[in-house]
């Protein structure tokens, strides 16, 4: 392993880590070890050598890009240069004609980290995929980079790649799907920007671009910034709107508000795509509402570890159990759809990796279906109250330390959650989820993507879960500083 790259790891989705970290060797062993997996497997045969490179507005993505398109070409295989384009679209085009890819992308952290996602023809890579990576990165053990590295040409894709995804929900919700709606689009610095405002008036409806902003925000979908909850407010409040939609900086996580600017959870967001769409499977991570199975909504309820591979795992499995329309998300608001699904004579094909344009349809097109506000369809799932945040610059081995005391002793958990009735309930599936004895949840979990220790809870109500949050947070902080 190259010492200079110490930050880097897989976490829930992709490769992450400091700019200064990725930016130079280990984004061009890191592609070459992929390239040579895609090649030990015969994948690379199968694709005629060609892989996809796409990256989102970061001022570093294009440099780390270049070096992606660097690797490849050294491996031996043909990089297509996609440009700027969010990583729906960039998996998309793969797994229509069957060419593996990566995008450069760091998601929602902070500008001064980036990543690296892999996509096999099928889809996301799994765990294995991410393992035999590093069994290549350190068999390569790529010291320095090639002189050409920063000045190889890649060719671009014969079609556009932005117009076929649009064409996708086009095809399949139709021209006048959101006829009538006045939709606030919050732009900030989202590689979809444009492409949302687009597709919504393809579709019928009047977009209203907002927030667009010259440098990179880190908009986290499941942490929201209080900038952009004042916002989205604000807007709101200015003018007649029916939602304020916006998506994560790559466009693979839905931020969706209604009419007065309240954001939606992304497990609620999941919920309402779910019925839209009529599945008869739902699968999410273990930090979803527990008011999915309470619903009685939905056929069969999977719950899995954080993360977009483990969903995707657990849809193959609904699937291989007879499930016939499967549909995953997150709480974090990726939706992923596992299985085509028919829909009044129109055709939706499988998409299984995280794609924000979708819940954001199914959620407008509801309002124009059922007649009703997103907060009225909303409302009827009953959803628990339920919030999340988290600690900053937390030290993965205090966080380890701190689960490990919590899942062990259990002397220790009675004292901390005595204020609580107790813990009448552990969940070790990711981190610690608890249930404790007054019927409140509150889970600890590290961060898959940044040095956090991340905290979720459940509750009544939401003045509740505010206090709930505050306590646990408080809590995690008490120990980890001890």
């Amino acid at each position: 392993m190259i010492a200079s790259d110490e930050s880097l790891k897989f976490g829930t989705s992709g490769l992450r880590g400091l700019v200064t970290d990725l930016n130079g060797v280990p984004a061009y062993a890191y592609s070459r070890a992929f390239a040579e997996m895609l090649k030990a497997d015969g994948s690379a045969t199968a694709a005629k050598g060609h892989v996809l490179v796409g990256r989102d507005l970061r001022e570093s993505s294009p440099s780390i890009a270049q070096l992606c398109c660097a690797a490849l070409k050294d491996s031996g295989l043909v990089p297509l240069d996609c440009g700027a384009l969010p990583t729906p679209t960039l998996a998309y085009h793969g797994m229509r004609f069957g060419l593996p890819a990566i995008m450069v992308t760091g998601s929602h952290i902070p500008e001064d980290r980036n990543g690296l996602k892999f996509y096999r023809a099928e889809g996301e890579i799994d765990k294995k995929d991410e393992a035999a990576i590093v069994a290549w990165h350190e068999k390569l053990n790529i010291a320095k980079l090639p002189a050409n590295a920063r000045d190889v040409y890649a060719a671009n894709p014969e079609i556009d790649l932005i117009a076929a995804y649009q064409q996708r929900y086009l095809d399949f919700f139709g021209a006048d799907a959101l006829k009538g709606l006045t939709v606030g689009v919050y732009q900030h610095s989202s590689v979809a920007r444009d492409v949302i405002v687009q597709m919504l008036e393809m579709l019928g409806a009047r977009a209203v671009p907002l927030g667009r902003a010259t440098s990179f925000i880190p908009v986290d979908t499941e942490a929201l910034r209080e900038e952009d909850e004042h916002l989205a407010k604000e807007w709101a409040g200015e003018r007649k709107l029916d939602a304020i939609v916006s998506t994560d900086g790559d466009a693979d996580r839905p931020l969706i508000s209604d009419a007065q600017g309240r954001f939606l959870r992304g497990d609620l967001v999941g919920a309402i795509t779910a019925q839209y769409l009529g599945v008869d499977a739902i699968v999410t991570p273990v930090t979803s509402n527990s008011a999915l199975e309470a619903s009685g909504a939905f056929g069969s309820v999977v719950r899995t570890r954080v993360g977009s591979p483990y969903v995707i795992e657990g849809m193959n499995e609904a699937a291989r159990l007879g499930a016939k329309a499967v549909l995953g998300f997150e709480a974090n608001g990726g939706v992923l759809l596992g299985s085509s699904i028919e829909r009044k004579g129109r055709r939706l094909a499988a998409l299984p990796t995280r794609d924000a344009m979708l819940p954001i349809l199914c959620a407008l097109a509801s309002v124009i279906e059922q007649g009703k506000s997103l907060a009225e369809i909303g409302t009827a799932f009953a959803f628990m109250s339920a919030m999340s945040n988290r600690l900053k610059n937390v030290p993965n081995e205090k966080t380890g330390k701190f689960l490990q005391r919590l899942q062990q002793d259990k002397a220790f958990i009675d004292e901390i959650f005595a204020p609580l009735d107790g813990a009448s309930a552990l969940d070790m599936r990711d981190g610690l989820r608890i249930t404790a004895g007054n019927r409140e949840i509150i889970h600890f979990r590290a961060s898959g993507n940044a040095p956090e220790l991340r905290v979720y809870v459940e509750a009544a109500s939401q003045a509740r879960a505010e206090s709930l949050l505050d306590w646990g947070l408080s809590v995690a902080a008490r120990q980890i500083g001890g």
